[in-house]
């Protein structure tokens, strides 16, 4: 099992390897071929500001499937001048819990996959999300500037900004003398913000065949970075009880909101049990008219865990609970839903590429540094199927998730660099990316 150590001993270990790394490599440069390549983003900076802010007047709302298609359509034309195969491969289809308690079959829109030198000796994975968070209904659609660097507008910075960036930087490495050492799949998704219940198994797929992935989700403003991730999952739970009249009979009747309630108190009363584990009922649907007991109430929740050993725990109370809901005299409890992301520690392999990330930030006088994040992302997934990665190589913002979103525009042309050089250096073999994976496997075979 590939995540059976705990945080705190993964921690210790990566930072070993991090140290040992970086004294062993005190004499990495850039050469001067890639210092030409670096060189020919310098000019790409208000063709990648006109971009961004035309991406962001695309609402594609993870739910808003015409903007999507229109988003994929406008990715398509960036990522078609990259040498290689552009398909649209479709995607899982998943379930949804309606607020009347159906369970219907949830289809999304396709996603769009880069193919290029499938066989190349190094095989990369970059991933990416064109949704966002906002609906097609959201007051938040336009971009505005703040001021001179810095601009305002849905999904600047999470993430239409980090793609544009891996845009630049591949078509800046292909160019550079040693792109044929690696082949690489740009999977760019429309379904991360829910979870990526469609796109996971291709997450898997990709994430096996690769030995390094990139993922460009937003730094913070100050170009920090995520380190170790925590785990997710997303659960709906049915309740239905029996309506009655709630003057004449309401003895008769069986109030599945009232059950609803128990549940999430009791839900809310294992926080702080275990340590890095969260629980958060988010909505409850149900009810109807005053004067009548409902008979369905839908509880939506999310939970977070710090270790993949939480989830067994983690299962087992919601079980115990619900079998305690269940027990009442004319009420039922269906849980819906499963863990969508495994955590990700900071494992050595993971390491090993944040100081591959460090390295080359530094050649280019980027300060960068990282701290654990209590977020997820595609690269639980990658990480998942045995995949080291990094996640956050996408733009400098903040405030994301909300009308207050912002990206830094500098942090264009600076993150184009940085994985341009990233990428080089893997190509080079300085950054030795078979290297990467082999440990990735031996942690897992360890464990």
């Amino acid at each position: 099992m590939l995540f059976s150590v705990g945080f705190i001993n993964w921690t210790i270990i990566a930072q070993t390897a991090y140290y040992s790394s970086v004294m062993s490599a005190y004499d990495l440069q850039i050469q001067n071929e890639e210092a030409e390549v670096l060189n020919l983003l310098e000019g790409r900076y208000d063709p990648m500001v006109d971009r961004l802010l035309s991406w962001s007047k695309i609402n594609s709302g993870s739910r808003n499937r015409d903007g999507l298609d229109k988003m994929r359509t406008a990715l398509i034309d960036k990522f078609e001048a990259l040498p290689g195969k552009i398909t649209t491969p479709p995607l899982t289809v998943g379930e949804y819990v309606t607020p009347k308690g159906l369970k219907q079959p949830l289809n999304f829109a396709p996603a769009m996959l880069l193919t290029v030198r499938p066989k190349a000796p190094i095989q990369l994975v970059l991933t990416g999300h064109y949704d966002t968070v906002f609906p097609a209904e959201s007051h938040f659609q336009t971009p505005e500037y703040l001021d001179d660097e810095t601009v305002n507008g849905p999904g600047v910075a999470d993430m239409k900004g980090g793609i544009l960036v891996m845009a630049e930087a591949l078509a800046a490495f292909e160019n550079s003398k040693n792109k044929d050492q690696v082949g690489y799949n740009v999977l760019l998704s429309p379904d991360e913000e829910i979870g990526s219940p469609g796109s996971s198994a291709l997450l898997h797929k990709l994430g096996t065949q690769s030995h390094v992935g990139l993922a460009f989700e937003p730094a913070l403003a100050d170009g920090s970075m995520a380190g170790a991730r925590k785990g997710s999952g997303n659960f709906a739970l049915i309740i239905r009880g029996k309506a009655a009249h709630a003057g004449r009979e309401h003895h008769l009747g069986r109030n599945a909101i009232s059950a609803m309630s128990e549940f999430t108190v009791a839900l809310d009363q294992l926080n702080g049990q275990r340590e890095g584990v969260t629980f958060n009922m988010a909505k409850i649907d149900g009810g109807g008219a005053l004067n009548v007991v409902p008979d369905l109430a839908i509880g939506r929740f999310n939970v977070r865990m710090q270790e993949t050993e939480d989830m067994g725990w983690i299962r087992e109370q919601i079980d115990t609970i619900i079998g305690q809901i269940n027990a009442k005299d004319g009420i039922t409890a269906e849980l819906t839903g499963d863990f969508t992301r495994p955590p990700k520690p900071m494992a050595p392999a993971n390491a090993m590429i944040f100081d591959w990330v460090k390295r080359a930030g530094d050649l280019l006088g980027q300060k960068i540094s990282w701290n654990p994040s209590g977020g997820v992302c595609e690269g639980n997934n990658l990480w998942a199927s045995g995949c080291p990665n990094v996640d956050t190589l996408g733009v400098r913002g903040g405030d994301i998730h909300s009308d207050r979103e912002y990206i830094k525009l500098p942090s264009l042309i600076e993150r184009s660099k940085l994985t341009t050089l990233i990428l080089m250096k893997i190509a080079s073999g300085e950054f030795d990316a078979q290297k990467a994976k082999a440990l990735a496997r031996s942690e897992s075979h360890s464990c």
